[in-house]
């Protein structure tokens, strides 16, 4: 899974990407298009609980959950005209899963704003404005052809037809398309069209550090995000920079100087990935204490064939306990005495977050 990294030229998204990756892989410059290539990082999953349990079960390695981040090249106005990096910045994030877009809300005079001022609210709607007129290109090449099909009573193309006209309806009114309100049938249908705006969004506003702690509906309002269902997050990439060579314990005494309990990248993270509709389930043991991503709402088996092919084909049960019960009764063996590990078949559904210990045939 990839989550791209869009936004305005300097707005500071090679800086929140190398704060991500925990590194100096992205050129963080004072002008316009300093990203040209694409950077990609695979970025760990934070969760102290990871470490408590590989500390319960002796283990001898822990492996995070991870998801890759890409930093693509800033977007400016014209850019579905092909203006400023435009054909490459679409090609870009037609590959990537989810958007995290990344709004300037910080006031620099020694970092230069492409529009000469900071308004999120405006910038916010460029980007915006320049993925639905891509969309609509994209869309208005797919009509045509499915009327017609559909005027030949073909059953699949009056489907995607609906669909379609449904979400041209949206973008035509400046929304994004994953605000169409559609059937599910009709939602699998528009997958084909592989539209910008039917990703999910996330919005990461960049401030200064001394207004980290400002309200998410201050904030929501400022750049003009009202939809509940879309996170809207506070990030300070000139922190992160700064904190970008700390050990861990600098890191987290810093942070606690500043007031804050964890760092706002993890948060970012975390949502991100949730974001995404992923979630994970932890196996411990000797060897590895382990977090393994999947789909939220899968199925038992189909979480045993993520460690293995052969385990969801050989699965015969999984025993279960919730993390917060396995790490509150110091293991299996007191989860079990205190009644608090269920047993899942092959058609069980994982919670968010459980540790499971899978029964595999031969």
């Amino acid at each position: 899974m990839k989550i791209g990294i869009v936004g305005l030229p300097n707005v500071g998204k090679s800086t929140l990407f190398n704060a991500l990756t925990k590194t100096y892989a992205a050129d963080a410059a004072n002008f316009p298009f300093c990203t040209i290539d694409p950077n990609i990082g695979r970025v760990n999953v934070r969760d102290d609980r990871l470490d408590r349990l590989a500390q319960i079960a002796k283990s001898e390695h822990v492996v995070p959950a991870a998801v890759e981040f890409v930093d693509i090249a800033g977007l400016v106005e014209g850019a579905s005209k092909g203006e400023g990096r435009g054909n490459a910045f679409l090609a870009n994030i037609r590959e990537v899963d989810a958007i995290v877009q990344v709004v300037r809300d910080f006031h620099d005079a020694d970092v230069h704003h492409v529009a000469g001022s900071v308004d999120g609210a405006r910038d916010l709607e460029i980007i915006n404005t320049e993925l639905i007129l891509a969309d609509l290109q994209t869309l208005e090449r797919k009509l045509a052809d499915t009327q017609k099909r559909a005027r030949s009573a073909d059953t699949d193309a009056k489907k995607r037809l609906s669909a379609y006209e449904k979400i041209h309806e949206t973008l035509d009114t400046g929304k994004l398309a994953r605000e169409t309100d559609l059937s599910e049938e009709e939602r699998l249908s528009a997958k084909d069209l592989h539209l910008l705006t039917m990703k999910p969004f996330l919005y990461a506003v960049n401030v200064e550090e001394s207004r980290l702690d400002e309200g998410i509906a201050a904030l929501r309002d400022r750049i003009g995000v009202t939809r509940p269902d879309t996170p809207v997050l506070a990030v300070s990439a000139k922190l992160e920079a700064d904190m970008l060579d700390f050990s861990d314990d600098e890191r987290t005494e810093y942070l606690a100087d500043i007031g804050l309990s964890e760092s706002p990248t993890d948060v970012l993270i975390r949502t991100a990935f949730s974001t995404l509709g992923l979630t994970y389930f932890f196996t411990a043991g000797e060897k590895e204490a382990r977090a393994w991503t999947i789909r939220r709402g899968i199925r038992a088996a189909e979480a045993a064939g993520v460690i293995h092919t052969d385990f969801e084909k050989k699965f015969i049960k999984a025993e279960v306990v919730s993390v917060a019960d396995f790490l509150a009764c110091g293991g299996w063996i007191g989860a079990r005495e205190a009644g608090k590990v269920r047993l899942e078949w092959r058609d069980g559904v994982l919670g968010d977050e459980d540790v499971v210990y899978f029964k595999i045939g031969s």
